[in-house]
């Protein structure tokens, strides 16, 4: 958002303010206070104004500006009703030279997750990717993986859905007992990165939640499936929030990850690009490693695809 008109609503939030000082406090024209006005209002702001100045009446229910307002993270916004992909979008502002952005869409028309495999995106969904340039060595950056997928999991817990995380990138809700249909995925997580032998150079990471169960495939779920109402905008900001406040601090990241954990405790086979191992998931290690128990010992896993065996 632009910063003087983020200082419009920040002034005109905590009640009427006159178009004077309004100019004033920010240092421009009465005119230019009057444009972001009505730029605002053309966003989706509900703006009233009588004698006693502008007040903010209410807040788009979804949109780049709305979420970018009152947003308690230092993330840029770029929004988009429709885009094949918010990660290839993120690609194209990493090769920019940008940081610190959230590309987010309401529909992604070429959605993909681990593996190339598709991901149904419409609309009315939560899509979206975050692009940063964290100071990491490339072995350390599945952390950030494990962030997102906290801060997605608390974010889906505190509106009320049972969310619990699948290694290495799954929000699953977990099948009530003797449900035939089991685990539900909610939620998938695909990183990209880009980096020299010592060092990241950026780093993208596509979230993408399901709000709605319409459309979706069999074995997936959305949030509204398990509480009553979800806002969009407030989510969004607070998994953003939450992502800025774990993607620094791996030690809090990897307790609340165990924390979360749905795989730990399950019977697993893991599919590994030369391998195939199976046996108990017992724990996760930094940066992201899943240790299975075996007949032949622990082994740490540092990327598969895994299946689990057995309800937990």
């Amino acid at each position: 958002m632009q910063e003087t008109r983020r200082e419009v609503l920040d002034a005109i939030a905590d009640g009427p303010v006159s178009g004077p000082d309004l100019a004033e406090q920010l240092g421009v024209s009465r005119a230019a206070v009057w444009k972001h006005v009505e730029a605002l209002r053309e966003a989706g702001f509900g703006i009233e104004s009588d004698d006693a100045g502008y007040r903010l009446d209410s807040v788009p229910a979804y949109g780049g500006e709305a979420i970018a307002f009152g947003l308690d993270a230092p993330f840029e916004i770029e929004y988009h009703e429709g885009l094949p992909s918010t990660n290839a979008r993120a690609r194209e502002l990493a090769a920019e030279g940008a940081t610190d952005i959230a590309v987010v869409a309401d529909e992604q028309t070429g959605g993909r997750g681990r593996l190339d495999r598709g991901w149904v995106s419409p609309p009315g969904g939560i899509w979206l990717s975050v692009l940063c340039r964290p100071d990491l060595p490339p072995a350390h950056a599945p952390i950030l993986t494990l962030a997102a997928a906290v801060a997605a999991t608390e974010t889906a817990r505190e509106a009320g859905v049972d969310a619990r995380i699948k290694w290495p990138n799954d929000l699953l809700v977990p099948g009530e007992s003797g449900d035939e249909n089991g685990d539900r995925k909610l939620a998938g997580i695909l990183t990209e990165m880009e980096g020299e032998a010592d060092r990241v150079s950026w780093v993208v990471i596509g979230i993408g939640i399901n709000v709605s169960d319409d459309g979706l495939p069999t074995g997936a779920t959305g949030l509204l499936a398990h509480t009553g109402s979800v806002d969009r905008r407030r989510f969004v900001q607070r998994l953003l929030e939450r992502f800025d406040a774990l993607r620094n601090d791996p030690e809090r990241v990897i307790g609340a990850w165990r924390e979360h954990a749905l795989t730990i405790g399950q019977r697993v086979r893991v599919e590994t690009p030369t391998d195939e191992i199976v046996g108990e998931a017992v724990d996760v290690e930094f940066p992201g490693s899943l240790v299975v128990e075996t007949d032949d010992g622990r082994i740490r896993v540092h990327a598969g695809d895994c299946e689990h065996l057995r309800p937990a």
